[in-house]
């Protein structure tokens, strides 16, 4: 029985998700994706216009995942500080559960492909910054941060850290956990 079209394009985003998983990741090929589907690639082609198109379905999925979270998190903590944390905890244990999207957040799985994939994540960042200063300028105002604090340069250490964190993780073949020493790092994050 062949299956239904949305399940097919599910089919072959859990695929190259699969294929990005490999700590030594070779470039994805629409024939080398064929093959591990056991389709041709003019099935692939039905389901997709082109390889950019597939990689833009994973960076889907993950802006969904991610700021759905992130909204769950704003939601139900009042605390600035802890949401901050929240957030951070959360995109280092996405990282490590999602190792093939880890790759496509630092953009190993984006070279040699279409310019617009990498603005797509960057403009991901950006959202992810904005979210982190709303949190601790709360902070500020709940007096867990000093009144000093530029919430603008704290939310872009915070994010340079999870960016770090990731890359660490995906260029350590996926051996260098991104959550190792994360309590020790967020009371240095965190301080006043």
């Amino acid at each position: 029985m062949a299956a239904k079209p949305g399940e097919r394009k599910l089919q072959i985003l859990q695929t190259v998700a699969e294929m990005l998983e490999q700590p030594r990741g070779e470039k994805i090929t629409t024939a080398a994706l064929a093959a591990r589907l056991d389709i041709s690639e003019a099935a692939l082609y039905r389901h997709f216009a082109s390889k950019a198109q597939m990689f833009e379905g994973l960076i889907e999925f993950i802006e969904q995942t991610v700021f759905g979270l992130v909204n769950k998190i704003s939601t139900e903590e009042t605390s600035g500080l802890k949401q901050a944390e929240g957030i951070l905890a959360m995109l280092l244990g996405f990282a490590k559960k999602n190792r093939g999207m880890t790759r496509v957040l630092i953009g190993d799985a984006l070279v040699n492909e279409d310019a617009r994939l990498q603005q797509r994540i960057n403009q991901l960042f950006d959202r992810l910054e904005t979210t982190l200063k709303q949190s601790l300028r709360i902070a500020v105002s709940q007096g867990e941060l000093d009144s000093n604090t530029d919430a603008g340069a704290h939310a872009n250490v915070l994010l340079c850290y999870v960016i770090g964190r990731w890359q660490e993780f995906g260029k350590s073949g996926f051996t260098r956990d991104p959550m190792a020493q994360w309590p020790q790092q967020w009371a240095i994050l965190s301080r006043k």
